[in-house]
C-alpha cells in the first residue's frame, strides 16, 4: 500500500516510519522542514518526504492522489498560543481537505483517552480533532492511547528524572490519579497492523495497557527496576502552578509543557474495554516490561526518537530550521578561532559527541553556571542533553542548543542557540584543509544585546579557546 504519515519526525513518527518499510509498504512522509530529513533514508527507495505545514492549506498541493492509507500524527504539548484548540483544528480541517482531493480509503489517528468527564484543554483538543477529521470520503479509524511510555518519551524521561534526582519526593497529589499506561511498541503494533484493516473503517479504540496505577505507583515500579528505594509524600497544598514549577526544576521539561503536563495529571486516564486486542492479535505488556525494554534501548545507545527534538522543548525555535542556517555576517559580534588538525577523524569524533555527558570540552563549570542562569530565567538550560551520544542530525536537541545543520561527510556542524538571550546566537564547527575552524556568532537585540557581549566576552574567551585547542588535541 502507499501510505501517507503526517508528523513524520515526530515522536511516534520516527518509529512507525522503519515498520512500516519493513512490511513492504511505499511511504510518503509530510513533514515542515524538509532539512530535516534529506539525509535520511538515503537508500531507501519506497520512501518519499514532501514538505507541508497543516497550517496553511495553500502548501498541501504537494501531497500525492495515489494514497491509500493516511496517519494522522500531528499534535502538539506545547500552550504557547491562546488559541491552541483553534491551531489543532485548523490542521486537521486542511488535512480533511487535503486528504478528501486524494484516493485515500482509511485514515489513523492516534490521540488520547478521553472517558473523563472533566477534560483538560489537550484531551479536549484531541477529542474535538477527532470530529474534525471525520468524513463521508473516507474512513476514520482512531486510537486512543494511555501514558505512552518508551524510551525517548516525555512521561518516561520526567519519571527517569524525577526518580533517579530525588531519594525522597514531596510531590502534589495528583500523584495519586490513576492511569493506564502503554507501552510504546505496542503502539506502534496497533497503528501498523491496523494499515488496510476494513472491520476497523468509522471505529474508535482505546488502547491502553493491563494495569491501573497511579502516577505514584509508576515513579515506584521505575525505581525498582532501577534498584533504587525511593520515598514519596504527597501533600494537598501545590498548585497547579506550584506543580508546574516542581517540575520544571527537577526534571529536563520546558515550563510550558510541564504546564500542559499538570493540567492533564490530574484527570484519571482509564480505557474502555474492547476486542481491538483480539482483532489484532496485540497483548500489551506490563508497565514494568515497557521500563525494562526502555532500558534496553538506552543501554544499547538506539534511541530512535526523543520528545526533546520536538520544538515543543524549544525555548526560541519558532519557525523552519533552514532559515537560520545561513549564519548573519553583519551586525553580529564573533569569536573566530583556527587551529591545525593532524587527525581529522578524532577530531570530527569530538565534534559528533559534544555536549549531554560528553560536556563541552573546557570550562565545564561555566557551561553549568550559564545554563542555571537560563533555567532560573524560564530557559531550557542544559537539562535536555541529547538523544545519542555520537550521533547528529539537523533538528536535534543539544543542551540549549539546536543542530541547524550536521553533515560528517562535510565536517561541519552549526548549532543556534535556544537559550534565553537579548538576541541570536549559532556556533558553527568546520573542518577544511586539515584546520578547524570555530566561530561564535552573535546578532544582538538592542543595547541589551551589545552590554550581554561585552560581559561574557572574557569568559568566551577562556571557554571557546580552552574548547578549540581539545577539539583538536591527539591523545
Amino acid at each position: 500500500m502507499r501510505i501517507l504519515i503526517t508528523g513524520a519526525t515526530g515522536y511516534i513518527g520516527k518509529r512507525l516510519i522503519p515498520i512500516l518499510l519493513d512490511h513492504g509498504h511505499s511511504l510518503v512522509c509530510a513533514v515542515r522542514d524538509i532539512a530535516r530529513v534529506e539525509h535520511k533514508y538515503p537508500q531507501e527507495k519506497n520512501i518519499q518526504f514532501v514538505e507541508a505545514d497543516f497550517l496553511k492549506a495553500d502548501s498541501l498541493y504537494t501531497i500525492p492522489k495515489d494514497i491509500d492509507v493516511a496517519y494522522y500524527l500531528i499534535h502538539s504539548m506545547s500552550n504557547s498560543a491562546k488559541e491552541f484548540h483553534v491551531l489543532e483544528e485548523r490542521c486537521a480541517f486542511n488535512f480533511k481537505r487535503a486528504l478528501e482531493k486524494t484516493q485515500v480509503k482509511q485514515v489513523i489517528y492516534l490521540s488520547g483517552i478521553t472517558n473523563d468527564t472533566k477534560l483538560s484543554k489537550h484531551l479536549l483538543s484531541r477529542k474535538n480533532v477527532e470530529s474534525t477529521l471525520s468524513s463521508q470520503h473516507y474512513c476514520l479509524t482512531t486510537f486512543k492511547a494511555g501514558i505512552i511510555v518508551g524510551s525517548g518519551s516525555a512521561s518516561f524521561e520526567i519519571i527517569r528524572d524525577l526518580t533517579e534526582k530525588l531519594p525522597v519526593m514531596i510531590a502534589p497529589k495528583w500523584l495519586n490519579t490513576k492511569t493506564q499506561p502503554i507501552g510504546v511498541r505496542d503502539v506502534l503494533s496497533f497503528l501498523s497492523k491496523a494499515a488496510g484493516r476494513e472491520e476497523l473503517y468509522n471505529q474508535s479504540y482505546d488502547i491502553f495497557g493491563p494495569e491501573v496505577v497511579t502516577y505514584k505507583e509508576m515513579l515506584l515500579q521505575f525505581a525498582k527496576v532501577r534498584g533504587l528505594k525511593r520515598t514519596i509524600l504527597t501533600v494537598p497544598v501545590m498548585t497547579p502552578k506550584l506543580s508546574s514549577y516542581w517540575l520544571y526544576f527537577v526534571t529536563s521539561t520546558s515550563y510550558k509543557l510541564a504546564s500542559s503536563l499538570v493540567n492533564s495529571m490530574g484527570i484519571e486516564i482509564i480505557g474502555k474495554p474492547s476486542k481491538i486486542n483480539q482483532l489484532l492479535t496485540i497483548e500489551p505488556m506490563t508497565y514494568e516490561k515497557a521500563v525494562q525494554l526502555a532500558f534496553i534501548k538506552i543501554e544499547q545507545n538506539s534511541i530512535l526518537s526523543s520528545w526533546k527534538d520536538s520544538y515543543v522543548s524549544s525555548g526560541r525555535l519558532k519557525d523552519y530550521i533552514y532559515r537560520f542556517i545561513n549564519v548573519p555576517k553583519f551586525g553580529c559580534f564573533k569569536d573566530f578561532k583556527e587551529r591545525s588538525v593532524t587527525n581529522t577523524e578524532s577530531t570530527l569524533g569530538k565534534i559528533w559527541s559534544i555536549g549531554g555527558e560528553t560536556g563541552w570540552y573546557y570550562g565545564t563549570y561555566l557551561w553549568k553556571i550559564r545554563g542555571f542562569i537560563d533555567q532560573f530565567f524560564g530557559g531550557t538550560g542544559l537539562r535536555r542533553g541529547r538523544t545519542n551520544p555520537d550521533q547528529l542530525n539537523a533538528g536535534d536537541a543539544l543542551d540549549f542548543w539546536r543542530v541547524i545543520y550536521a553533515d560528517k561527510d562535510r565536517k561541519k556542524l552549526l548549532l543556534y542557540a535556544e537559550m534565553r538571550l537579548p538576541g541570536e546566537a549559532w556556533l558553527e564547527f568546520k573542518i577544511e584543509d586539515n584546520t578547524l575552524y570555530q566561530t561564535a556568532t552573535f546578532r544582538p537585540k538592542g543595547i541589551a544585546g551589545r552590554l550581554y557581549w561585552y560581559l561574557v566576552t572574557p569568559f568566551h574567551w577562556f571557554v571557546f579557546n580552552g574548547m578549540i585547542n581539545r577539539l583538536v588535541a591527539v591523545k
